[in-house]
């Protein structure tokens, strides 16, 4: 048993964001520190949107740009959607919510106070309606029909051959 001169190289290899994670304390009273972030699309309204570059820009097989120009215009495309997407949201999201929060505000002012309530009263008026039309149609229609039969009745079809 003498003294062992060598030396191993040890290394562990982490994620960045598993290294971050790690660094948080172990027991923690809240449980899980890292929340999955909120899913602000839950009914998937926008579902057709999520589009990568794949999606947009794709090469056959008999046409191959180099390797470096396709990881270049995916960079490119990514950084480039990434940014006007966040400058057009930070101009536009909250002149387009306000107006779009007045429009619908409006609608739902008019379909609660206007609309339901017009459609609520013919519904009740129905019924009386009803009556009234029953009583009409049994005094002026069913005597043409009546009529109509009485004379149409005496009507005799006979064929004959030539």
């Amino acid at each position: 048993m003498g003294l062992e001169k060598e030396k191993s190289d040890t290394s562990i290899i982490m994620d960045e964001d598993e290294f971050n994670r790690s660094m948080e304390p172990m027991l923690s009273k809240k449980g899980n520190v890292y929340a999955s972030e909120p899913d602000r699309d839950p009914h998937d309204v926008n579902a057709h949107l999520k589009v990568g570059f794949e999606d947009v820009i794709a090469e056959p097989i008999s046409a191959h740009s180099f390797d470096k120009v396709w990881i270049g215009s995916l960079a490119a495309f990514e950084l480039v959607k990434f940014v006007f997407y966040r400058l057009l949201t930070t101009l536009l999201a909250v002149p387009v919510a306000f107006v779009l929060g007045l429009v619908f505000g409006v609608l739902s002012c008019i379909h609660i106070w206007l609309v339901m309530p017009a459609i609520q009263s013919v519904v009740m008026l129905l019924p009386s309606v009803q009556v009234v039309w029953r009583s009409l149609t049994d005094m002026f229609v069913t005597p043409l029909f009546h009529s109509a039969g009485k004379c149409l009745s005496s009507v005799q079809v006979s064929t004959t051959e030539d």
